[in-house]
């Protein structure tokens, strides 16, 4: 309908629009604004109505961007730092030094040093590191036979011989050492 007193034009509301389209659309009436004209145009005829594409939903932008950048496949980079040595390196500030603390340490370890000499050269120690030197001859055979039973140096595992009898253990042994050549 079109009045001849008034420059707007009233036409029905146009279809949806293409990007392109709501430019033009948006251009002429900021131009139309100034001279204080409404004026609303239906879409331009020249625009094939196949060719226009309908714009999606303004809340489907941010859902795309965000799978856009999760998707994103960029190399991780170590950045600027990656030469740097680090906060390790770097010395902390100088703490006060208090002469009593200086002097209580001295004494302290002074008084674990001769405590650790006094062990050292102490007769039990001796004794038990005497001990021990006879337990391992007298032992030795005794720990050389569990380890030999065991069967871990053929690689069978602890509890090869489990549940033999003493012949059935010493045949199994006797063919484990035929194996390796013994």
């Amino acid at each position: 309908m079109l009045s001849s007193s008034s420059s707007t034009i009233h036409a029905p509301r146009p279809p949806i629009t293409t990007v392109s389209q709501r430019k033009l659309a948006c251009s002429k009436e900021k131009k139309r604004a100034t001279t204080s004209i409404t004026c609303k145009r239906a879409p331009p005829k020249w625009l094939p109505p196949s060719t226009s594409v309908p714009l999606p939903p303004l809340s489907a932008f941010p859902l795309a961007a965000s799978i856009s950048i999760l998707l994103w496949s960029t190399p991780a980079y170590a950045g600027f730092l990656s030469g740097s040595t680090g906060l390790e390196s770097v010395p902390g500030p100088q703490l006060p030094q208090f002469d009593f603390l200086n002097k209580w340490n001295d004494t302290n370890q002074k008084r674990y040093a001769e405590l650790d000499s006094k062990f050292k050269s102490s007769t039990v120690l001796k004794d038990l590191l005497e001990k021990s030197k006879l337990n391992k001859e007298r032992n030795r055979q005794e720990i050389q036979d569990k380890y030999c039973l065991r069967g871990a140096e053929w690689g069978v595992g602890d509890c090869s011989t489990q549940g033999m009898t003493d012949e059935e253990k010493d045949s199994f042994i006797a063919m484990l050492k035929k194996r390796v050549g013994e």
